[in-house]
C-alpha cells in the first residue's frame, strides 16, 4: 500500500460481518455463501429462482435470510437491502455475482436474449451496488464484482456476455477511485472456467463446445466452485482490488492486448463459420430462444412472458 492510498479498517476480523450475495442459489454464489458461513460470516442470499434459493438457504442454516429478487429492478434491490438491514443491522460486503450468458452470432441471436444479458449483467450490478451503497459507506465495506475473464478475452458468438463483463470491469475500476474517499473498497473478479450450471448448460450447445475446442489446454481448464469460493472469501478478507481464478490469469490480464492480435485470433477465425453453422442447426430445430439461452434462463424468460400475458 502506498502512502497516498487510504487505510481501510479491517472487516474480516470483526465479530460480525454480513455479506450480501446475488446469484446465490447456485454456482459460485452458492459456494461463496457456504464459505462465508464456514468463516463465521452471515450471508444474505439473493436470486431470482425461488426454489433453489430456499434450498440453498437451508444448507446455510434455517435462519439464513434469502430474498427472491430480479437484480434488473432497482426497487427490488432496495427492498432486499432494507430487509437485510432490518434483520442484521448492517451490510459489510456485497458480492455482485448474478449473471446470465447469451450465445449466438450477431445476425441470428434473439435480440431480446442479447438485451437481457446486458440488463442482468450490467444493470444488475449497478442496481445491487447502488442500493447497498449507503449501508456499505456506513460500514466502510467492500464490493466485489464478478467480471469474468470475458472482460478482456472476447470470444465470438458471445458478444453480449463479453460486452457486459467488459462494462462491469470498467464500472468497478471507476467506482474503486470514487469510493476510496468513503473508505469503501472495490474489487473485480476475473474467473476463467468454473464448474457451474452456466458452464454446464453451455456444454449442451454444440456451437459452444466447438468454441471451447479452439482454446489451448491451460485456457480450457476448469476450477471447482468450492475453490473459487475460497479465493473469493480470502479476497473479501483482504479487500483485494483484483482477483484472478486461477491465479495465473493475472499474466493473461497483463498481456490482454495480445489476445486480439491476428495470431491470437487465428483459431477462432477458422472455427467461426462452423460455430455459426451449428448455431443455425439449433435455431432450425429448437427456435431462437432455445439457441440463445441455456435451459434455466430460457425458462425464466418464458415465465416472465406468462406473467405479462
Amino acid at each position: 500500500m502506498t502512502a497516498t492510498e487510504p487505510t481501510f479498517k479491517p472487516y474480516w476480523g470483526k465479530s460480525k460481518h454480513v455479506v450480501l450475495i446475488t446469484g446465490a442459489a447456485s454456482g459460485i454464489g452458492a459456494a461463496t455463501a457456504l464459505e462465508v458461513m464456514a468463516q463465521g460470516g452471515t450471508p444474505v442470499l439473493v436470486d431470482c429462482d425461488a426454489a433453489p434459493l430456499a434450498d440453498m438457504a437451508l444448507r446455510c442454516g434455517p435462519n439464513t435470510l434469502h430474498c427472491v429478487a430480479d437484480v434488473t429492478q432497482l426497487d427490488a434491490m432496495h427492498e432486499v437491502v432494507s430487509k437485510a438491514l432490518s434483520i442484521h443491522g448492517q451490510i459489510d460486503v456485497v458480492f455482485a455475482n448474478a449473471g446470465v450468458a447469451a450465445f449466438g452470432p450477431l445476425a441470428h441471436i434473439d435480440p431480446n436474449a442479447w438485451r437481457r444479458c446486458i440488463e442482468v449483467n450490467v444493470f444488475g450490478v449497478f442496481n445491487t451496488v447502488r442500493a447497498a451503497l449507503p449501508a456499505l459507506m456506513q460500514q466502510q465495506g467492500y464490493v466485489l464484482i464478478n467480471a469474468s475473464v470475458s472482460s478482456f478475452a472476447h470470444p465470438p458468438v458471445m458478444s453480449a456476455y463479453a460486452a457486459s463483463k467488459s462494462a462491469v470491469e470498467a464500472m468497478g475500476n471507476s467506482w474503486r477511485i470514487e469510493l476510496a474517499a468513503h473508505r469503501v473498497g472495490v474489487g473485480v473478479l476475473h474467473a476463467g472456467w468454473v464448474r457451474t450450471p452456466l458452464v454446464t448448460e453451455g456444454a449442451l450447445h454444440p456451437g459452444f463446445v466447438r468454441l471451447r475446442a479452439t482454446m489451448p489446454g491451460p485456457l480450457n481448464g476448469e476450477s471447482s466452485a468450492q475453490d473459487a469460493a475460497r479465493a473469493i472469501v480470502r479476497a473479501m478478507a483482504k479487500r483485494e482490488r483484483r482477483v484472478w481464478l486461477p491465479g495465473w490469469m493475472r499474466i493473461l490480464f497483463a498481456l490482454r492486448a495480445l489476445l486480439h492480435m491476428p495470431f491470437a485470433e487465428r483459431q477462432l477465425l477458422r472455427a467461426a463459420p462452423e460455430i455459426e453453422a451449428l448455431y443455425l442447426e439449433g435455431l432450425a430445430s429448437e427456435g431462437a430462444l432455445a439457441s440463445s439461452f441455456g435451459p434455466r434462463e430460457r425458462e425464466r424468460t418464458l415465465q416472465r412472458a406468462r406473467q405479462k400475458s
